[in-house]
Formats: C-alpha cells, sequence, structure tokens
C-alpha cells in the first residue's frame, strides 16, 4: 500500500484527490496539509511514502516546502503538481528535489501511474519531456553556462564510459538511444545508468540531468 500525503491549498481539490486515491486498491490516503509549512510539520510524523505537493500556497509554497523535506532526508518521495505552465516551475520543483512535476488536468490514470512510479524510486517525468523542459529552461540557466566543464568531486568516481553515459542522459536520451550512440547493448546502458546514478548520489535521471547541466557537461543547443 502506498501512503499518500495531500498538499493543497484548495480544500475542493483534496477532496478529489482523496476520493480518487481512496478508491484505488493499492493507495491510501494518511493525511493531507492546507500549506508547505504545515507539510513539512506533517511529513516527520505521518512518513508518507509520497507527498503530492501543490506549487502556489500562502506562507511556504511548493517548491520551498520540497526543498525544505528533500534537505531533511526523509524517505518520502515528492510529486509536484501544478495547474500553472510547466516552463515556470517544473525545473525549480526539480532542482528542489522533486522526483516529478505533473500537471493537474492529467488523466486519473496518469496520476495514479506517477504516484506508483515514484513511490518505486523511479522519475515521473519521462526523457522526452526532460528534453523539453531543459531547452524550456536553457535561458534560465546559470549565466555562464557556456563557460567551462566544472570539475566536482563526484565526477572522479566515473569511469570514461560512466561519464559519457551521464553526459547522454544529460542529454535526455533513452536507454535506447545512449546505446545506439555509444555502440552498446541496452542491458549494458541499463547497468552504466544504474552505476552512475549510484556514484554521483542521483536518486533519479531527473537529478543526473541537473547535475550534468549545473556542471556543463551538457549545454543548451
Amino acid at each position: 500500500m502506498i501512503s499518500v500525503l495531500v498538499v493543497d491549498a484548495q480544500p475542493l481539490q483534496r477532496f478529489g484527490f482523496r476520493m480518487l486515491l481512496e478508491s484505488t486498491p493499492d493507495t491510501e490516503i494518511v493525511g493531507e496539509a492546507e500549506n508547505g509549512a504545515e507539510a513539512v510539520r506533517r511529513i516527520t510524523e505521518l512518513r508518507p511514502d509520497v507527498v503530492l505537493m501543490d506549487i502556489r500556497m500562502p506562507g511556504v509554497d511548493g517548491i520551498e516546502a520540497t526543498r525544505r523535506i528533500v534537505a531533511a532526508g526523509g524517505r518520502s518521495r515528492i510529486l509536484v503538481l501544478t495547474t500553472f505552465d510547466v516552463e515556470r516551475y517544473a525545473f525549480a520543483a526539480l532542482r528542489a528535489g522533486a522526483s516529478g512535476f505533473l500537471l493537474k488536468d492529467i488523466r486519473p490514470e496518469e496520476l495514479l501511474a506517477g504516484i506508483r512510479a515514484v513511490a518505486a524510486g523511479d522519475a515521473v517525468i519521462a526523457p522526452a519531456l526532460t528534453r523539453r523542459l531543459l531547452d524550456a529552461f536553457a535561458d534560465r540557466l546559470d549565466d555562464d553556462l557556456c563557460g567551462p566543464a566544472r570539475e566536482d568531486p563526484r565526477l572522479s568516481f566515473l569511469t570514461g564510459r560512466e561519464r559519457e553515459v551521464l553526459v547522454a542522459i544529460g542529454h535526455g536520451l533513452t536507454n535506447g538511444e545512449i546505446a545506439q550512440r555509444l555502440t552498446l547493448s541496452e542491458s549494458t546502458v541499463k547497468t552504466h545508468v544504474g552505476r552512475v546514478l549510484a556514484k554521483i548520489g542521483a536518486r533519479d535521471r531527473i537529478q543526473a540531468v541537473i547535475l550534468a547541466y549545473d556542471l556543463r557537461l551538457t549545454r543548451p543547443v
């Protein structure tokens, strides 16, 4: 059973999520919060598997709440949901440590699939969408992004091949596309991806993409 904390400023929205999740056999709502500050407090008490996090809330917003929850080191994974456009909020939410970002107008089955994916330790956002997000946020990244690549102690743990895989992940390539680019089998690429994520301390591909951009291994095109 996947335990879920619903964080949303709108009571009607929280009610809708509750109706959906309580009618699904493998999910349950263990609590609700109407703002980010309350969510941060309730995480310690409830220890949910997944937090459905709204962005726009009074006081502490969803991005800051996500940042605080992730910094505290809990096991809860955060799926950000918003009615607002992807370009304005998505990258900030993912950079804060969210495991996915979805718009509230998705179909119920897509939301449930996202919750299950996040609970299983995966990122909700597919590589193709990752590429679109990175394109959308290219002009919002560091002004000096076009400078030389930054060195980071985590990179020293990567082999040459693993560094190539990290760069490919940063470009939003799927395992199949990485296999084709590097002339490897998909099973070999899957193994490399797992090792890369472990060595750089990334929970999922989204965090690996952000690291690749932060270190200038991947650049907007």
